[in-house]
């Protein structure tokens, strides 16, 4: 990449990716209630630092808080699903772009009985690829608890590296909690 030039194009048409299990696609209000069931879940919630979504109304509000952001060009979101029953798994979400360092935020949430099975791996690699090719990101981050072990192996194996550790910088639950940053970049990529 010459000029750290994006790839908009990318917000033309939401872009649907398929792996080998998974179709990954617009995360959209036809995903209200799946959605409302993972954002309320103890288990799923437990290193998000965030409360449980108080009903529907929440849920669908933070959908379309995700359909405003790719219409307004500033990340996508994705819901996966298996290819066979179409079953909402779960999402992740390319947020916080910078547009002028070529650099996203990277999320994700699974429903927990879909962990372990190497689901949201083969979710990421495919949003991933996406975005360095197709989309023409230069480097993607993400901000874990740095007690979320999981996520933190999930990380590593993708290639990412731990970039920053901040203490006490996230206000939540009355209390001070520290944040783990992890990056890939283009050019680590194998």
């Amino acid at each position: 990449m010459l000029d750290n030039s994006l790839n908009t194009g990318v917000f033309d048409q939401f872009p649907i990716l398929k792996t080998n299990r998974l179709h990954l696609r617009e995360l959209n209000k036809a995903y209200t209630l799946s959605f409302y069931t993972l954002r309320s879940d103890k288990k799923a919630l437990k290193f998000m630092d965030t409360g449980p979504l108080e009903n529907m109304m929440a849920a669908e509000k933070m959908i379309q808080e995700n359909v405003d952001m790719f219409q307004m060009k500033e990340g996508i979101s994705w819901a996966i699903t298996d290819k066979e029953q179409e079953r909402f798994m779960g999402y992740c979400t390319f947020w916080k772009l910078d547009q002028k360092n070529a650099r996203s935020e990277l999320g994700f949430a699974m429903l927990p009985e879909n962990w372990g099975k190497g689901y949201m791996e083969e979710a990421l690699k495919a949003v991933i690829d996406f975005a360095f090719r197709q989309w023409q990101l230069h480097s993607i981050e993400a901000n874990i608890n740095p007690l979320n072990e999981r996520s933190r192996q999930l990380l590593i194996k993708l290639g990412f590296r731990k970039e920053g550790y901040f203490k006490e910088n996230f206000w939540y639950n009355g209390q001070f909690l520290d944040s783990a940053i992890y990056s890939l970049l283009e050019t680590w990529r194998t």
